[in-house]
């Protein structure tokens, strides 16, 4: 894609909040014109509330909106350039396809031959032609959506936002829409803004995709790089299939994870830095005998999908989803060797949390106030706060009451050994990777990624210590995010 196209649309620092739940957190991005661009992530990731901001259905609690250079964050939807396509296609009943498409026109006060030309032009172009007189009742889900989508083309906008339109429709007529929606962008030259959670969706049509995640962008790149180049655990895992460990950079090109020493191909981490390994399933090898692979391990299960064979190999504990053409048998004892340049090694992202500055030191975070190392900010500034998944400090024991004369628990139950930076919550979701587990656990409006050696249970209350020296502040600046980062 070139880097040549001009910036259309800008967002600068936006965060959205419903109640105390923040929904998009300090988020900045840029949309380049004629581009193709799908916001993709798991329901909740804040993907709708983005695109309600840029077509002025939301007004962001902070930051600004720009369109062409122009701030248009206060702007009223209906005099913005941009239209909107919803998952329910909202065609009126009573009128016929010709009156529905024709509907912004004549808002317009436009001459009625203009009109008339501007409807048979897309009709062509979403190739229902012949279907003026027809009622929307009397047509199929697909061709009802293509007409929802001339109605909104049809006032040539320079934007088309599309929530979701697809959802609605079956399998093989969904697949069949995606290429025809691509192909439509490509005519009309408008920029697309497409939200899904669908991966496939987004690999088949984007040229851009924005992967997001509690309100924060992941990732932004083509799906080509989104695929082969994951930046982190999440991305690998949402976009397409894989099998996630833990692991440590013992040095440059050198990484050790599964119980054993790998080369790769990454440099540029510390020595000893905690990592996350990802490996596609299509990327492992599997041995004739077992004492040729660089691991070995057991046909745990096998599944015919179409094309390859699907399976599960357990190898220490931790089990292997390999993808290969020839089967192996449930229960055979298999080799499996990967290629230095199969073995992606990333970074592990941070928490992101909004917090106030309480004063020098100390940050409220939620409900309760932190100790930290941080100085230099105003009282009651907004800042972001950052804490890695293994600083986490993780404990299930119960807080007991204390004898009120002696100032202890009562026999046999254990006390949180924290007092102070302690959150508690809820376990939400338990991944063993290899070597230790991830958790994703709930305290209250909040939601922290967790990496402990404790196994613990989804719906166990756990309490959480976040380290002072660990708890990193940053302000929130003003700065473009961009496709090259």
């Amino acid at each position: 894609m070139s880097n040549k196209r001009n910036k259309l649309l800008e967002l600068f620092n936006i965060t959205k909040s419903y109640g105390d739940t923040e929904i998009i957190k300090d988020m900045s991005l840029y949309i380049r014109q004629n581009e193709f661009v799908t916001l993709l992530g798991p329901s909740g990731c804040g993907k709708t509330t983005t695109l309600r901001i840029i077509g002025g259905f939301e007004q962001p609690d902070t930051g600004r909106v720009l369109f062409n250079g122009e701030d248009i964050t206060a702007c009223p939807p209906h005099k913005r350039p941009i239209n909107t396509v919803f998952q329910k296609y909202s065609l009126f009943p009573h009128m016929n396809i010709y009156e529905n498409i024709a509907y912004g026109l004549r808002i317009k006060k436009l001459p009625e031959e203009e009109i008339r030309q501007k409807v048979t032009r897309v009709l062509d172009l979403v190739a229902l032609s012949g279907f003026e007189k027809r009622m929307p009742d009397s047509l199929s889900g697909g061709q009802q959506q293509r007409i929802a989508i001339a109605r909104a083309i049809v006032n040539e906008p320079e934007i088309l936002l599309l929530d979701e339109p697809l959802g609605a429709l079956d399998l093989k007529l969904r697949k069949e829409m995606q290429l025809e929606l691509k192909a439509l962008q490509k005519k009309t030259g408008i920029t697309f803004v497409y939200v899904t959670h669908d991966q496939e969706e987004a690999l088949t049509m984007s040229d851009t995709i924005v992967v997001m995640n509690y309100g924060v962008i992941q990732q932004i790149g083509t799906p080509t790089d989104i695929y082969n180049e994951p930046v982190n655990a999440f991305v690998a895992q949402f976009i397409g299939e894989s099998n996630l460990l833990s692991g440590v950079m013992l040095q440059d090109r050198l990484c050790e994870f599964a119980g054993r020493t790998f080369p790769c191909v990454d440099e540029g981490f510390e020595k000893e830095e905690d990592v996350d390994v990802v490996i596609r399933p299509e990327d492992i090898e599997l041995t004739e005998k077992p004492e040729d692979g660089m691991l070995r391990g057991v046909v745990k299960s096998v599944i015919f999908k179409g094309v390859h064979y699907e399976m599960i190999i357990t190898q220490d504990g931790f089990d292997w989803k390999v993808h290969r053409t020839v089967m192996a048998q449930p229960g055979t004892e298999v080799g499996m060797n990967i290629k230095p340049f199969d073995i992606q090694i990333m970074k592990i992202p941070y928490n992101v949390l909004t917090g106030w500055m309480a004063d020098d030191d100390r940050v409220e975070i939620g409900e309760g106030v932190f100790d930290c190392h941080a100085s230099g900010f105003e009282k009651e500034e907004t800042v972001s706060v950052y804490v890695l998944p293994q600083d986490i400090e993780l404990c299930q024991a119960k807080t007991a009451e204390p004898d009120k004369k002696k100032k202890k628990a009562a026999v046999g139950e254990q006390v949180c050994p924290w007092e102070e930076n302690v959150l508690t919550g809820e376990v939400e979701t338990f991944r063993y990777k290899g070597d230790d587990f991830e958790i994703q656990v709930r305290c209250g409006d909040l939601s922290l990624l967790v990496h402990t050696y404790t196994r613990v249970a989804v719906g166990e209350t756990v309490y959480l210590h976040l380290p002072a020296d660990k708890i990193r502040i940053r302000r929130r600046e003003e700065m473009t995010g961009s496709h090259e980062s």
